[in-house]
């Protein structure tokens, strides 16, 4: 149950937009005591928490000096209230999952609040059916390359059928890209579920999680068996990304670049690398705490506040064409088939052709 409700609260709120969401949402007026309520319970919360038990410290701080200092007087909205908190601890915490969230709706109580209701985790599973776990588009390009437009790491064990028919009908391409310019993160479970396909029986290690709280560190390993079809450690991957991919997304990425399994192409991700969950703070009022932080085995570091620093640099309007172009090139390369790496040449001169256009063509880059 631990594992799936971490996932249920990367899911739900590791998503860059979110912000903009919330801004679509109605209002309500917040006074004085509310305020400092809020900043109560909620540094309580963060010394008790938060990864990194020193800049819970500094970030109470800060806000409890500015509550003191009457910066919070002037503001009478619950979601500005909310966005003005979140920009104070982050200008100290650096930490872009740490978010103070508001709701017009009642966010509902419970006695344990790690644990989602029934009723809540029904409603989650019903969400990521409805989303496909995440996979947009599976589709063969010409010249035998697989793409798949996957805008979420959803829950590993309801997703493992879809992810075992999307891998085994794209085994037999020669090349394979992963379009992660609008994913917003979710299981690290299903980053290891996919990643496995990805290499052999042979289990390897892709990342670790550590939590504050009990000084625990998971380690996550692909998996020795799959029920699809493995796509093989040969063939050549790509990842797509943008400003946009975050969390669960640039672990995917981070994982696979410096396992040099996969070449990214995009731009540099959004840089959360610290999962947590969500702390009720009243009726109307959450924020997003992370507990822990991601440990990869070949660098030691995460990616957090810096992103993922693609391969090859464009921007994202590009990537696809790019990463195309590129897998089409290494098999011409590899091809002893004049024919086929006729055809093949004559893709890529098309594509480049479409990339000249589009770079000439702000309109044109701006659509796709």
């Amino acid at each position: 149950m631990k594992k799936f409700i971490i996932a249920f609260a990367l899911f739900v709120l590791f998503l860059p937009d979110a912000a903009a969401q919330q801004a679509q949402t109605p209002d309500l007026p917040i006074d004085a005591a509310t305020k400092t309520q809020i900043i109560n319970d909620l540094t309580k919360e963060l010394n008790e928490s938060y990864i990194f038990a020193d800049i819970a410290k500094k970030m109470e701080a800060e806000v409890k000096q500015k509550l003191e200092n009457k910066a919070y007087d002037s503001i009478t909205s619950s979601r500005e209230f909310a966005q003005k908190l979140t920009e104070d601890l982050q200008a100290v915490s650096k930490d872009k999952h740490l978010r103070v969230r508001f709701s017009y709706e009642k966010i509902p109580a419970r006695q344990d609040r790690r644990e989602p209701s029934k009723e809540e985790i029904e409603s989650y599973r019903l969400q990521i059916r409805r989303d496909n776990f995440g996979f947009e588009k599976i589709e063969r390009l010409q010249g035998n390359i697989g793409y798949i437009d996957l805008r979420s790491f959803s829950d590993a064990e309801d997703g493992a059928e879809t992810v075992a028919a999307a891998m085994t009908f794209l085994h037999n391409t020669d090349a394979l890209i992963f379009d992660l310019r609008q994913n917003g993160g979710g299981s690290p479970d299903m980053v290891t579920l996919i990643c496995s396909y990805l290499f052999g029986e042979k289990p390897v290690h892709l990342n670790s999680l550590y939590w504050r709280k009990g000084d625990r560190t998971d380690e996550f390993w692909t998996k020795a068996t799959v029920s699809g079809k493995r796509y093989g450690e040969t063939k050549d991957v790509y990842i797509l990304t943008s400003r946009r991919t975050f969390s669960a997304a640039e672990e995917f990425s981070y994982n696979l670049k410096n396992l040099k399994r996969a070449t990214i192409v995009g731009e540099t991700t959004g840089g959360g690398a610290h999962p947590g969950t969500m702390f009720r703070i009243n009726d109307h009022f959450g924020a997003f705490v992370p507990l822990g932080r991601a440990i990869n085995p070949v660098t030691k570091t995460n990616w957090e506040g810096t992103g993922v620093e693609p391969d090859i640099k464009v921007p994202k309007e590009l990537a696809l064409k790019t990463a195309y172009a590129l897998a089409l090139n290494k098999l011409i390369e590899r091809s002893t088939d004049e024919q086929y790496k006729k055809a093949l040449k004559e893709l890529v001169e098309q594509t480049q052709k479409e990339i000249a256009e589009m770079k000439n063509d702000p309109a044109k880059t701006a659509a796709k």
